[in-house]
C-alpha cells in the first residue's frame, strides 16, 4: 500500500498536514504516538510497522514431511489428527495451515464454525462436505474456499482414508 500512496495522499487520509508529513519524512521532527497511529491507519499497516526492521526481519518456516506440530485441540472432534505445518509471528495476517487426517474412528461432523477463510485442499479420500444448508461431493483433488463463520465440516465420510489440506486466514487484532 505504502508505495501507491503520495504524499498528498497519505496527509490527507492521515488527518495530518502535507507539510509535516514532509518534515517527519526528512527527519527534522519526531511524530507523536497519535501522529504514527494516524499514519498507520492511512497506510493500512499496524503501528509496530514504524518500530520494525522489514529489511533485516523477514519470517520464514519449512518443516520437514513428516515433522509438523502435532496440536491437541481442546473440544475438537475426536480422531481428527491436525499437524500444524507452518508458523509466522510477523504481519497483519494470520495464517494456520493444516495437514487433516481423519482417524479410523473419526465421525463426520458439520458445526465447525470460526472466524476467518478456510481453504481446503483434500488429498485423500471421499466426503461429503456441509456449507451452511449446501452438501457438495469433494474427493482427491477438490478444493473449497469459503468464509468461516457458517456452520461446516463433513457430513458422511465415503472413501478413506481421508485427508486435505485446511489452510484458515484471519486478521490479527
Amino acid at each position: 500500500m505504502a508505495a501507491e500512496v503520495s504524499g498528498g495522499e497519505l496527509a490527507k487520509t492521515s488527518g495530518i498536514s502535507a507539510s509535516m508529513l514532509s518534515r517527519i519524512e526528512r527527519g527534522l521532527v519526531s511524530p507523536s504516538v497519535e501522529t504514527l497511529e494516524r499514519l498507520a491507519q492511512g497506510l493500512h499497516v499496524p503501528t509496530s510497522r514504524f518500530f520494525s526492521d522489514q529489511a533485516r526481519r523477514t519470517d520464514f518456516c519449512h518443516v520437514r514431511a513428516g515433522h509438523g506440530v502435532l496440536v491437541d485441540r481442546i473440544g475438537a472432534v475426536a480422531d481428527y489428527r491436525y499437524e500444524l505445518l507452518g508458523h509466522l509471528l510477523s504481519g497483519n495476517l494470520f495464517v494456520e495451515p493444516y495437514l487433516v487426517t481423519l482417524l479410523p474412528g473419526a465421525d463426520p461432523y458439520v458445526t465447525f464454525q470460526h472466524p476467518g477463510l478456510k481453504f481446503l485442499y483434500f488429498l485423500s479420500g471421499g466426503v461429503t462436505y456441509r456449507y451452511g444448508g449446501k452438501s457438495v461431493g469433494v474427493r482427491a483433488g477438490d478444493s473449497l474456499l469459503f468464509e468461516a463463520t457458517a456452520l461446516h465440516g463433513i457430513e458422511a465420510i465415503h472413501t478413506q482414508p481421508v485427508s486435505y489440506l485446511s489452510v484458515v486466514f484471519t486478521l490479527r487484532e
